[in-house]
């Protein structure tokens, strides 16, 4: 209850409860040992745990299907057992004093391997917590979102242990350490400080553009695709996003961004200025001279043979071997060739599915269309148009706004804005889409980088380099926003140096399960010392 409390998008000042929403699990840990329950028992009430906090913050998932959400939930509350059992058995094999110092390093090693594999759903990234309160962490541009996760595990442990670490296996005691409970306040309390300090001097940085951005309001379920009850003809979907930024466009105006598959039907890329709607899009272009248009856009790549083709590419005898991307489509003006950035971070199940689960996920519907789209491996940064020089857009498509390291990527790569462009109306009026807002605050933190964001309903609008939002749209209404972002060309000290609290924890991970493995092959085949056959015996 307390981390889902604390997590977005409850108040702001709730997230200071997720300093110390782990202390109940760590003392149910605690008795759980004491009494002699088994490892298995351990697990259950872990697993309980993690399923419920999975549920209460992301149930939202189930609008798409039912067996959907509870796929998600069941799943990954699974896979983050396996960090609070290695802790657990760290600390029967290994004592309390590594066991405690383990946990924090096994769950952000975890973290870390969520943000980069085929299963990657980093939602519940301890970290993104703070993503309400971002006045609280504007040190992330040094560590990233993965040092919230470090600090939520050094004041819950400073917690704990302050109040029951001298307990044993007496269930009920306690033995207040004034110490520890003295580092624990400072732990919670000097991150805030130095975030105080940092926010209240740090100045938008970069020359000023105007953006902007529209909100169709195309209900995916009922009208956005063909074939839906009430679906809306592609034609009249491109009429109301022209007519949508006719109402905010202005003679500063320099980029428009339309959101998520915007252009919706197949775009061969190969032959993509044949298609009218393509035409259209030119001739408007042409009326606006010094306006580029970022979009939302599903295309093909068609391949000559299967030796050329990709590894995720599709056949059809009429058509043979091509990839659907959701990508972005960038004009820099009204007759530069269109640049293409196809989605890199597709959402498990939806966009990509593992060849080894194929057949166990293939028909389970988490919003959009199931199937592996192709993807790119590399971040592609659009470059600037003729009247903005300093203008060089990094297109972040929905899901691809949850990654920190990811996103610095982009600005590594010379990006000056964040250009998000996203589908949220899957999810209905839930916590999902505003949790999903919030984070791409954050992003703006670790990078100093504003974001524009444009969303095909939901929320619609603009976030600064401190993460503060501005220029919102009201969600659930055809509308558009005009803003003005600035375009800072510095690097933080998190893009510079990448992520580094995630690998060194991965390698801390492994060191401690190899030395884990040591000592259980040393109690199985070796003496115990009479040491450990103290420290395992139980109270009658």
């Amino acid at each position: 209850m307390l981390l889902w409390i604390g997590w977005p998008v409850h108040p702001a000042p709730l997230a200071l409860l997720l300093l110390v929403a782990w202390v109940p699990y760590l003392r149910l840990e605690q008795l759980l040992v004491a009494r002699g329950s088994s490892g298995w028992k351990v697990f259950r009430y872990s697993y309980l745990t993690l399923v419920l906090w999975n549920a209460f913050v992301t149930w939202w998932v189930s609008y798409a299907t039912l067996g959907g959400g509870i796929t998600a939930v069941v799943c990954n509350a699974l896979m983050m057992s396996a960090p609070l059992m290695a802790f657990y058995h760290t600390k029967r094999l290994l004592g309390p004093r590594l066991g405690y110092l383990s946990l924090p390093i096994y769950w952000i090693a975890f973290e870390q391997l969520h943000l980069h594999w085929d299963l990657t759903w980093p939602w519940l990234t301890l970290g993104n917590g703070f993503a309400e309160a971002t006045a609280f962490v504007q040190w992330y541009e040094y560590t990233g979102f993965l040092g919230g996760s470090v600090w939520i595990w050094a004041v819950n442990l400073l917690v704990f242990l302050g109040i029951w670490g001298r307990s044993g296996n007496v269930p009920a005691a306690r033995s207040f350490r004034p110490g520890l409970l003295g580092a624990a306040a400072l732990a919670a309390g000097l991150p805030l400080l130095l975030s105080w300090f940092i926010g209240s001097r740090w100045q938008e940085e970069g020359p000023a553009l105007e953006v902007v951005v529209v909100q169709p309001n195309v209900d995916p379920y009922t009208e956005k695709f063909q074939g839906k009850a009430n679906f809306v003809p592609y034609d009249e979907q491109l009429t109301r996003l022209l007519r949508l930024t006719e109402q905010k466009l202005t003679p500063n105006t320099r980029l428009v961004i339309w959101p998520e598959t915007a252009l919706e039907e197949y775009y061969f890329e190969q032959q993509i200025e044949a298609n009218p709607k393509i035409v259209r899009v030119r001739q408007w272009l042409a009326q606006h001279p010094g306006v580029a248009l970022l979009t939302g856009i599903t295309s093909v790549v068609m391949y000559p043979n299967a030796a050329a083709a990709s590894v995720t590419a599709r056949h059809r005898d009429d058509m043979g071997y091509y990839d659907v991307f959701n990508s972005g489509a960038y004009f820099r003006d009204a007759v530069a060739p269109i640049e293409f950035y196809h989605k890199s971070r597709l959402v498990p199940g939806v966009e990509k599915i593992p060849p080894l689960l194929t057949s166990l996920i293939a028909h389970i519907d988490l919003g959009g269309t199931v199937g592996s789209y192709g993807s790119q491996d590399e971040r592609t940064v659009f470059a600037a148009p003729a009247g903005a020089p300093d203008l060089r857009v990094a297109p972040l498509i929905c899901y691809e706004s949850i990654y920190g390291d990811f996103t610095a990527e982009y600005v590594q790569r010379g990006a000056t804005l964040l250009g998000l462009f996203t589908n949220d109306a899957w999810w209905h009026d839930s916590p999902g889409y505003r949790q999903l807002l919030r984070y791409g605050a954050l992003r703006c933190i670790e990078t100093r980088r504003d974001l524009a964001r444009s969303a095909n309903t939901g929320f619609t609008g603009f976030i600064n380099q401190k993460g503060e939002l501005f220029q919102r749209e009201t969600a659930w209404v055809p509308a558009a926003s005009r803003g003005v972002v600035h375009l800072n060309t510095e690097q933080t000290f998190y893009v510079r140096h990448g992520e580094l609290i995630g690998p060194a924890a991965q390698v801390l991970a492994v060191l401690l399960l190899i030395g884990l493995l040591v000592m259980a092959l040393n109690r199985r085949f070796g003496t115990k010392p009479v040491e450990a056959q103290e420290s395992v015996a139980r109270p009658a």
